[in-house]
């Protein structure tokens, strides 16, 4: 077989496309990588995304690669055709070049998808990648594997970038952690060895109330790895499946564990059927998110540890294991390095937890970095509101904002209260944030507890009282305090 020898230019154009497909798309090095890859100074890419960037560099890449596929008659350039110790080089080079050929298509996938959650779709184009790939000399074992990384990038990219608008320098950071979280810091390394181990890998999401949290959980939760079935040619499952949420906060105390690893029939009053909890619904290679983790007790946070260390767990009544086969998203707007002074995080299900801690930048940040942001997340939830584009109501509700609000508001609400403010904006042509509300009962106890005005019998009062505003049941005060339900209940009414 004829052998093409590289020319030391060309090897540094191929090294430079080999370095991006590795390279993390949100990083500012991908940026510099694809314009000498295109062929761009930077001023010729100022003020472009990286997406607008791409079509000049495959168009480099395809034009490189028909100059290899002439030096072989009648067949392309594959990795045979090449030294053994070019043959890495060209792998990464030939993987590059297939996957964009084929974006498009699987961005039309992906949007398919959504819109039919059910089962997984049919993928037309696989046949046609499958062919490429086999003629740039990838083995019928690294068909399917491959394939299934395209998708799973694409996904990734989609997700991330479409879910988390905006271009200050703590969004680009946001983007970069999240896709790490996804790939590790070298994508290489993850194809070979941790596509089917990221199980292992628990995350926690750390930023204020209304920062977009679940945004952030759900870029991961809908990126997970999905095989390629070729006899059904189809993914296994649809990434729609791939993700479980739940906010705990919502679940009282008696009803969590049921929720969470489910319960069989006659485990309780009430229980007349088996039930699957949130961690037998999760799929292989799927995430669960658990919003508001730092309302979970500490007993339940030992059986929690449990599943991340023995990635086991059973059910309510149930004396048989289960094997939990997803991976742990948690989030919390709650300082971790309070929740574990204050014991309300146990130190052990804290490092179990945190393989990854990813910050959520909160809106003023954003805003602060780059004031443009603010008019691009206008932009952006007023098309998710509305269905379309819509530019005057971009306008007015920038309008009513300057007026309004002036350009140092700290948005308390974040992009949460943004959202809402669109809203008022299209129903009232107005936005009036609400008034700070008084102290509430919390704080109030609080700063008693701070200034020592309490003995410890009105102190054991006022703790049963505000447990009771959360938890409204005698039965639950009783059991997180010791006390007797009846003592408890004395306590709540006493004034």
């Amino acid at each position: 077989m004829k052998l093409i020898k590289i020319p030391h230019a060309d090897r540094v154009f191929f090294q430079t496309i080999a370095d991006a497909s590795y390279t993390n798309p949100f990083s500012e090095k991908r940026e510099s990588l694809d314009r000498q890859i295109a062929g761009l100074a930077e001023s010729d890419t100022k003020g472009l995304s990286w997406p607008q960037i791409v079509p000049a560099v495959i168009h480099k890449v395809h034009g490189k690669l028909a100059e290899l596929d002439r030096q072989i008659p009648g067949q392309p350039a594959s990795i045979d055709h090449f030294s053994p110790e070019d043959r890495e080089l060209m792998k990464y080079v030939f993987l590059f070049e297939v996957f964009h050929r084929f974006a498009l298509d699987f961005d039309t996938l992906i949007r398919k998808q959504e819109k039919n959650p059910e089962k997984s779709l049919p993928v037309p184009f696989a046949a046609r990648t499958f062919e490429h790939l086999a003629a740039r000399g990838f083995t019928p074992a690294q068909l399917a594997r491959s394939f299934a990384l395209f998708y799973q990038i694409r996904r990734a990219f989609y997700f991330i970038n479409q879910g988390l608008v905006g271009r200050s320098a703590c969004m680009r950071k946001l983007r970069m952690d999240l896709w790490n979280n996804l790939f590790t810091q070298d994508i290489r390394g993850y194809e070979q060895y941790l596509w089917d181990k990221m199980e292992d890998f628990a995350t926690l999401i750390e930023g204020p109330t209304g920062s977009g949290k679940g945004a952030a959980a759900a870029a991961i939760g809908k990126s997970g790895w999905i095989p390629f079935d070729t006899a059904a040619n189809a993914f296994q499952y649809s990434f729609t499946n791939l993700f479980v949420a739940a906010n705990l906060s919502q679940y009282a105390p008696t009803l969590l564990e049921s929720e969470l690893f489910g319960h069989t029939r006659g485990a309780f009053t009430g229980a007349v059927t088996d039930h699957d909890g949130l961690f037998g619904l999760c799929r292989p290679h799927g995430t669960i998110f658990l919003d508001e983790i730092s309302e979970v007790a500490p007993q339940v946070q030992v059986k929690l540890l449990k599943v991340l260390e023995e990635r086991t767990f059973t059910p309510v009544g149930s004396h048989k294991p289960r094997r939990f086969y997803g991976r742990v998203v948690a989030a919390t707007n709650r300082p971790t390095e309070e929740l574990r002074r204050t014991g309300a995080f146990r130190e052990d299900f804290y490092y179990r937890l945190c393989a990854d801690c990813i910050q959520m930048p909160s809106l003023a940040q954003r805003i602060e970095e780059n004031p443009d942001e603010l008019t691009e997340l206008v932009e952006h939830f007023s098309v998710l509101i509305t269905g379309q584009d819509i530019p005057e109501l971009s306008e007015k509700v920038l309008d009513v904002i300057q007026k309004r609000l002036g350009k140092d508001y700290p948005w308390p609400g974040n992009v949460r209260e943004l959202a809402q403010c669109i809203r008022r904006v299209i129903l009232k042509e107005d936005y009036q944030p609400q008034v700070p509300r008084p102290t509430t009962q919390i704080q109030t106890f609080l700063q008693g507890v701070q200034q020592a005005n309490y003995s410890a019998d009105e102190l054991l009062n006022q703790y049963c009282q505000w447990l009771y505003t959360k938890y409204p049941s005698y039965q639950d005060v009783a059991r997180i305090t010791g006390i007797d339900w009846r003592t408890a209940k004395k306590r709540i009414e006493q004034k």
